[in-house]
């Protein structure tokens, strides 16, 4: 027999899939392991026992298998000192300010400013997207106009919903338009001012879905929005049929002739022709006239005024008879405003109603609010005027004015989140995009393009930036990748950082970086899947380092939201019950309280009632000491009275949970070539540990009174084809283990 030596010096690949079982020619078999739960990788390769999880606020709720979405967080940071967790939930929102060593609700809000209640519906709540600008949260889903949420003081917040800006006089609306009419499909207003003026289409295009309200027509989604005539709004009022809709005329409709002087007359004729690029007329048709000036002879009066078009020359030019003939011929006349109501193809509709949906994403990038996608308009993106959040009218094209585009690529990418970092990057269904800057230069409308990069798509969790990427879902939810920006091939890559983790991957649904989090140097990404699990990625380009472990806990995760370097999650209990909690200090306890000691017990009412079974800890100047497992007596009280005599003035309370490594099948030719399919055995087991106490390796125990720090060998005699060594801990306490050494019978 012979005995080998075979060092694990890092963990730095985290935890692993099996798929990978035989590779132990690669490092990544040698520096990692076949399970890591609660424990976090660190720099340097070693491996830490994860903090543990404080109660923060009991919601009230239980988890209900129809409707399972009950809350998403979402971070709303002013600046260091002023920070605040949002959970929006069904038709509520509730606002937590989060301070050094505290975390509170100050607000909870279930009405907007402008309306009986929230929007908000459960079963969409994993879809919201938000962005934040100053004291306001604009947050955003296609199925209601946007909402911000702003804060009034410190501890006071409401809602409203967003408005585009109007002009001075309170006529036409700075918001986006577009054409959603077949092509050739012409407007055919009754009247040029006033209400109730009658719309005709020329095909089909008034919505009729709805049911009956109030009278005898069928009420529509397009009852409240805005449609242009040639640039002059008309609120739609109501609809009467597919090709009719009634509607108020919010700015008269007045086209102005696209020509200076375009009037010609004739000697002795009362017929003048009138030169109006794309003027829609078939003849017939009444037209106002006014500011005209006298031309050929014909006084203004003659000219001005209600006259009929009598003939069409071409779809530039027309005649009408004035009201006296002309006494020369003139070519050319005063630029004038004609007013009318024929049939144009020149009109358009709000971009964004609930006829056409509202945006799916919002983001702010280089001073303009952007907004991405809508039922209607899945891939466009509308860009507000530089520094007027509120005004997205598209104007002449100058540097600052609004700019609207579509992400023309060859197919219809449904545009879900943007997320503002090197450049705009636009993550669809089925792409991931971006929209250049150039030597560091102003987004303009005269300069914007779309480029698309990789075609993977993005699931319905919200990317974010880490360590110089940006980290997202794809589409099929298995894989996790990254989207970086390489100066080498001046374009962005989307690279799978699961691949070698795949089976911790399982239908993700909320993703959050913490950075320097778990007071640790590393950015760290948690990922939480559908079946209430937990695993973090940690990432450290410059160390070459990532890596995925799983958290587990007596429960199942839901939503989280990095504040900072802090890391808060939703968590449903054994019970079920809906609590936010916050991965905080060196206690090895989730759910945890922390009490004062008085009468020889602890209150924990606010968590913990009668006959629930938890575990105390308390702490001194030599460190951490776990006095055992405890049942909450009925007055909600752990009873301390056995340890009255050491003096303990505060004690944490709480649920301890299972840190754990097993490492990957033991070989004697790891980093070489697998040496499969022989028995061997394992002798003995030096581990490298840090601050540790209490541990278990292959069931041998690791009893000290105070926290260890050095080199400690096991012997463990036990021959396999796979041999592993499992270091596990179950006490709350620190654990840490730099690495291991095994040697290995052959």
């Amino acid at each position: 027999m012979q005995r080998v030596r075979v060092p694990i010096s890092s963990f730095q690949f985290g935890e692993i899939s099996d798929s990978l079982g035989m590779r132990t020619d690669t490092p990544i078999y040698a520096a990692s392991a076949e399970r890591l739960e609660n424990m976090v990788v660190m720099t340097e390769g070693s491996v830490k026992k994860r903090t543990g999880l404080k109660f923060i606020y009991d919601y009230g709720i239980t988890y209900s298998a129809s409707n399972p979405e009950q809350s998403h967080l979402f971070p709303f940071v002013f600046d260091e000192n002023e920070e605040y967790i949002i959970s929006i939930e069904h038709q509520k929102v509730r606002c937590f300010r989060v301070e050094d060593g505290t975390t509170s609700l100050v607000a909870t809000l279930t009405a907007d400013t402008s309306s009986a209640a929230l929007p908000f519906d459960q079963q969409y709540l994993q879809e919201y997207t938000t962005a934040q600008y100053g004291d306001v949260k604009f947050i955003c889903h296609p199925l209601f106009a946007p909402r911000m949420l702003t804060r009034t003081s410190l501890t006071a917040f409401e809602i409203s919903t967003f408005a585009f800006d109007k002009r001075a006089d309170d006529s036409s609306t700075f918001q986006p338009y577009a054409q959603f009419q077949s092509h050739g499909t012409t407007l055919d207003p009754s009247k040029t001012s006033g209400t109730g003026a009658t719309l005709t289409t020329s095909a089909n295009y008034w919505d009729l879905t709805g049911g009956i309200s109030g009278s005898d027509y069928p009420s529509s989604l397009h009852i409240g929005t805005i449609v242009r005539y040639d640039q002059n709004e008309i609120l739609i009022t109501s609809v009467q049929s597919a090709t009719q809709a009634t509607g108020d005329i919010v700015d008269e409709l007045s086209i102005r002739l696209a020509v200076l002087n375009p009037f010609r007359t004739t000697d002795g004729s009362a017929s003048v022709e009138v030169t109006q690029i794309n003027h829609g007329y078939s003849g017939s048709e009444t037209i106002v006239i006014a500011g005209a000036s006298a031309t050929g002879g014909i006084n203004t009066g003659n000219l001005n005024g209600s006259r009929t078009v009598s003939g069409i020359i071409d779809e530039n030019t027309y005649t009408f008879n004035a009201g006296g003939a002309a006494s020369s011929a003139v070519d050319g006349g005063g630029q004038v405003t004609i007013t009318t109501h024929a049939p144009t193809s020149q009109w358009d509709e709000q971009a964004l109603s609930a006829k056409r949906g509202y945006p799916a994403a919002v983001e702010f990038h280089q001073n303009r609010l952007v907004f991405g996608g809508s039922i209607a308009q899945p891939d466009n993106v509308w860009m507000s005027k530089i520094g007027r959040f509120f005004n997205f009218d598209v104007g002449d094209a100058a540097d600052d004015d609004a700019i609207s585009l579509v992400a023309a690529t060859g197919d219809v990418n449904e545009i879900r989140y943007l997320v503002s970092n090197r450049d705009l990057q636009i993550f669809t269904a089925s792409s991931e995009l971006y929209v250049p800057t150039y030597l560091n230069q102003a987004i303009t409308p005269t300069n914007v393009q779309i480029r698309k990069q990789t075609p993977y798509g993005c699931e319905h969790i919200e990317p974010m930036p880490i360590d110089g990427a940006t980290i997202f879902a794809q589409r099929n939810g298995k894989i996790i990748r990254e989207f970086l920006f390489t100066d080498s091939e001046e374009a962005y890559t989307s690279t799978a950082v699961s691949t070698i983790s795949s089976h911790l991957i399982n239908s993700p649904k909320y993703l959050s970086v913490v950075h320097s989090g778990f007071g640790f140097p590393d950015s760290y990404a948690a990922l939480t899947s559908g079946n209430g699990e937990m695993t973090l990625f940690s990432s450290n380009r410059a160390e070459k380092k990532a890596s995925w472990t799983r958290v587990t806990t007596n429960g199942d995760f839901g939503s989280t939201v990095a504040i900072e370097d802090r890391l808060f999650a939703n968590v449903y209990n054994s019970a079920g019950k809906l609590q936010l909690c916050e991965f905080s200090g060196e206690i090895g306890l989730d759910f945890y309280v922390y009490g004062a000691i008085t009468a020889n017990k602890v209150d924990v009412s606010s968590v913990y009632s009668s006959g629930d079974t938890v575990d105390v800890v308390v702490t001194d100047g030599t460190g951490q000491s776990h006095l055992g497992s405890f049942t909450v007596d009925s007055g909600d009280d752990v009873d301390l009275t056995l340890y009255s005599g050491l003096g303990f003035t505060h004690a944490y309370v709480g649920k301890k949970f299972t840190a754990k490594i097993i490492t990957n099948p033991i070989d004697a030719n790891m980093g070489s070539g697998p040496a499969t399919g022989e028995v061997r055995g394992i002798a003995n087991v030096v581990l490298d540990l840090k601050q540790t106490r209490s541990l278990k390796v292959n069931g041998h125990n690791l009893v000290t009174e105070t926290e260890f720090t050095g080199k400690k060998e096991f012997r463990v005699l036990g021959y396999s084809r796979d041999p592993k060594v499992t270091i596990e801990q179950n006490d709350p306490l620190a654990m840490q283990v730099n690495g291991l050494i095994v040697e290995l019978v052959v």
